[in-house]
């Protein structure tokens, strides 16, 4: 009995997966389509709003973890400092946000608004020159593959963006892990997914 014990392979650590906190950026303004690309890019360039604390769920995954992945933006790198102080950090432009490129449309909205249209128009085909949704697609794959190899050695911690952690769901999914607690998608939310053998 205690041979066949010795040869079972170990369970991997579980794999969390968090939206970085809220950045520092007005959400407020009307802008057209040709501001929101502005915009966008200054979000990209933009840190953590001040004043904010990580929820106390991801600071202990965060020390209970074996790595810390983040994308290479700010405010995926600043939320994972803040999550797992003085540890060392992956950064890794896998794990950046898939991109929202915005219609060219008459009028002018507010940021949030222009990313709603912006990613139902990138879903559905337009990239204008930025990465497609297949390659985001592809991207995803091989993020997912870096977590689940990473979580052999034990549990992994990620900080990331919205809608590319939603584009890890289904990779993990058809690699065997199944979402075990789910936080939702506001800033500082994570799931953790564990594996379902």
């Amino acid at each position: 009995m205690a041979e066949t014990l010795s040869h079972e392979k170990p369970q991997p650590g579980s794999i969390t997966i968090a939206r970085h906190g809220q950045p520092d950026a007005d959400r407020t303004v009307r802008i057209d389509w040709q501001g929101y690309e502005h915009w966008w890019k200054g979000y990209d360039a933009a840190g953590l709003a001040p004043g904010q604390t990580p929820p106390d769920l991801l600071v202990k995954a965060a020390a209970e973890a074996s790595v810390v992945f983040c994308s290479s933006l700010p405010r995926a790198i600043e939320t994972a400092r803040a999550a797992a102080p003085n540890r060392r950090l992956v950064i890794d432009p896998d794990f950046v946000e898939a991109p929202l490129p915005p219609p060219q449309m008459i009028g002018t909205l507010k940021p949030g608004t222009w990313g709603v249209y912006a990613r139902i128009w990138w879903w559905f085909g337009a990239s204008r020159g930025l990465e497609t949704r297949r390659e985001a697609e592809l991207r995803a794959e091989r993020a997912a593959d870096k977590l689940v190899i990473a979580a052999q050695n034990g549990p992994v911690v990620l900080c990331a963006h919205g809608w590319f952690n939603r584009m890890l769901r289904p990779p993990l999914r058809r690699r065997g892990w199944k979402c075990v607690q789910d936080g939702g998608d506001i800033y500082w939310s994570s799931r953790r997914y564990e594996r379902c053998d």
